[in-house]
């Protein structure tokens, strides 16, 4: 009798809190509706960086060996039985979850706000930092071939900032303040550009990170520490620091019947100001994630409305992860990016 042969692959592993080891795991194998992607570039997120650093992210806690990785791109190199077998040799921009698709937030289309959503690099499902992943066929989007797999592997920030600016319903003639401007800040920015914002002002304590953002979509930007943003009177205000008083300044600078959208990833409580959004009937709401936001970040890339390239501030090999891990926070680094594989890239 013949032992079937499972194939290894090297992946990067979170074995405990601050400890990354490169190990050899097995390869997944695709189910009848999945593709397997061969891993070609992994955007490094805060979040990875939170977990790594915490161990823990709200109440999602690693509690055994984990992949991080959830901005990811590659090439198709295996389908699934239902999948048709021309999908092979495919480039593609990877949105890293699998919903149920049968709950009551799956079936009125909230399908990121699934309570059995299984997510890449959310506990316990594994990431992208190895050489192969597999997802489910439909939510590996295939890409142009004038698209490089940098690009494709940050339509998953893209798609944040999609999905803050449809929350907050930025249109044709918006005013916006952006708090924060990291790697989602500078991308929330020039999203508002693309959906017809007049004004987009990014705030930030670092200087480096206020000029690299007039780079990337601000009209102007401001000193958090020394400059107030009250009185501004924006229509959009979208929060991408996470930093408590960020939130409430950001609160006060909207206009009546504004809108405040909370993306940063801040404590889990603290007060907010709300005499002010009672009177002036301000709106405010969270992001988790994303939904349906792949097609428009694969055509505001693919048409240069949006420059994704431009982020990619570094790249790591998957030997390297940790210290691509550690080089989140620093002020000259937008976006780290690991190479896990050799795939060659287009555009």
């Amino acid at each position: 009798m013949h032992e079937k042969r499972t194939m290894s692959m090297r992946a990067s592993v979170l074995v405990r809190q601050g400890h990354i080891e490169v190990r050899e795991v097995e390869r997944p194998t695709p189910a009848p509706d999945q593709v397997l992607v061969e891993i070609a570039r992994v955007g490094v997120c805060g979040s990875d960086a939170h977990y790594f650093h915490e161990g823990s992210i709200g109440d999602f806690v690693v509690d055994a060996p984990l992949v991080l990785g959830h901005e990811a791109s590659g090439v198709i190199r295996a389908v699934g039985a239902d999948v048709p077998a021309s999908r092979i040799g495919e480039r593609v921009s990877i949105e890293p979850q699998r919903a149920c698709r049968v709950c009551v937030q799956c079936k009125n289309g909230r399908y990121n706000l699934c309570p059995h959503m299984e997510f890449y690099a959310t506990p316990p499902i594994d990431g992208a930092f190895a050489q192969f992943q597999v997802i489910q066929a439909d939510y590996a989007h295939p890409i142009p071939d004038s698209m490089s797999l940098d690009a494709a592997a940050m339509c998953e920030p893209l798609s944040v900032a999609i999905w803050a600016n449809r929350k907050a319903g930025t249109t044709l003639g918006s005013r916006v303040l952006v708090a924060g401007a990291g790697p989602i800040g500078v991308v929330c920015a020039q999203v508002a550009r693309a959906f017809g914002a007049v004004e987009v002002v990014v705030s930030d304590l670092v200087a480096e990170r206020r000029d690299r953002a007039m780079r990337f979509g601000a009209t102007s930007v401001v000193d958090a520490s020394t400059e107030p943003v009250d009185g501004l009177d924006v229509d959009v205000f979208i929060d991408a620091s996470g930093a408590p008083r960020a939130v409430t300044a950001g609160i006060r600078a909207l206009a009546p019947a504004g809108r405040a959208v909370l993306v940063g990833m801040g404590p889990d409580d603290y007060v907010l100001p709300v005499s002010r959004i009672q009177s002036r009937e301000i709106e405010v709401t969270g992001v988790f994630r994303y939904a349906h936001t792949w097609p428009t970040a694969i055509a505001l890339a693919a048409s240069g409305a949006i420059d994704l390239d431009a982020l990619v501030t570094s790249r790591w090999s998957l030997d390297e992860v940790e210290l691509a891990l550690r080089a989140v926070s620093q002020p000259e680094t937008l976006k780290a990016v690991v190479v896990p594989s050799p795939v060659e890239t287009a555009g």
